[in-house]
């Protein structure tokens, strides 16, 4: 009841807040909606199905960087089209990848996910008349449901109609993965999670599993990296660097990984404590280093984790 309740209440400050907050921590909390996103399909490979990927920052990469070719090179600036295409490039990425990564458990699949993100963000950083190298690709504002802003002063946009869509995107992509970890599908990877050996016992083929789960994963990732990327108009090689995946898992031990909604608290944390700490700071890494200690030995199930029962053992 005071998980539902709070969950509640961020709800209604979330849809106050453009009306009742200053533009500036409107802004600050719109890469929350992406990372949102994003960390829903991690955890979904974490949290239910115990892979922990170091790598998973190549799939917002893929988003961001499809976003930036589609509007600046193709011409296709609507918001409708871009988050598919985004989704349907990072699956595309992410069945060679998975096929390789699931074959290996624990620390392995860790390596091996960190390996193929590191790589991506050389490609990105060393062919420039593709990718713009260093100085990554320009994002054009999209289209939202078929309307040109164009006119809108940016600071409006972001703070109006885009926060509106960015949060509504957010909602759905919750219940679409609430519908999954609910299914008999979820079901399944919660019994790999605990004893993948009764799992494929009782005839669940967990490779086949575990790699769905990386799939979905990635298309959550993709669909993240287009709205991290729309308020900066920028998509830079940094988003795929080995420390953005590094923030990603921070985000997901900061809210809670054992809770549905622990990746979107996270994320929305991380966004206002980062902002805080470096405000007072310039040694906002190191603070954030101590941070992470303690919660990792005084806080291991996240924020969200305090509020709610340990979870049962499915087998």
């Amino acid at each position: 009841m005071t998980t539902r309740l709070l969950g509640a209440a961020a709800v209604a400050m979330l849809l106050l807040l453009p009306l009742a907050g200053r533009p500036y921590t409107t802004t600050l909390v719109l890469p929350a909606f992406g990372y949102g996103i994003a960390l829903l399909g991690l955890n979904l490979l974490f949290g239910y199905t115990g892979l922990l990927s170091f790598g998973h920052a190549l799939f917002l990469a893929l988003g961001a960087y499809t976003t930036a070719v589609l509007t600046t090179r193709a011409g296709v600036r609507h918001l409708e089209l871009l988050i598919p295409a985004a989704a349907v490039v990072a699956a595309a990425v992410a069945v060679p990848v998975g096929l390789l990564c699931v074959r290996y458990v624990k620390i392995y699949f860790g390596m091996l996910t960190l390996a193929f993100g590191m790589l991506f963000y050389s490609f990105l950083y060393k062919f420039y008349t593709l990718t713009g190298g260093d100085e990554g690709l320009r994002v054009l504002r999209p289209f939202l449901m078929g309307r040109s802003l164009d006119q809108m002063d940016a600071v409006a946009f972001l703070t109006g109609p885009y926060y509106f869509y960015a949060l509504a995107l957010l909602a759905a992509a919750v219940l679409l993965m609430w519908r999954i970890v609910a299914s008999p599908f979820g079901l399944a990877l919660r019994s790999i999670r605990e004893n993948p050996v009764k799992a494929e016992a009782l005839g669940v083929d967990v490779r086949r599993y575990r790699f769905v789960a990386f799939v979905l994963a990635a298309v959550f990732g993709g669909g993240g990296g287009v709205l991290l990327v729309i308020p900066t108009g920028l998509a830079d090689p940094q988003l795929s660097y080995w420390t953005h995946s590094g923030n990603l898992v921070f985000m997901l031990l900061l809210g809670g990984f054992d809770s549905f909604l622990g990746p979107v608290a996270g994320a929305l944390v991380f966004i206002l404590l980062q902002d805080a700490v470096m405000s007072v700071t310039p040694y906002w890494r190191f603070v954030f280093g101590a941070i992470l200690a303690v919660v990792v030995v005084f806080v291991p199930r996240g924020l969200l984790g305090l509020l709610a029962p340990p979870p049962r053992a499915l087998v």
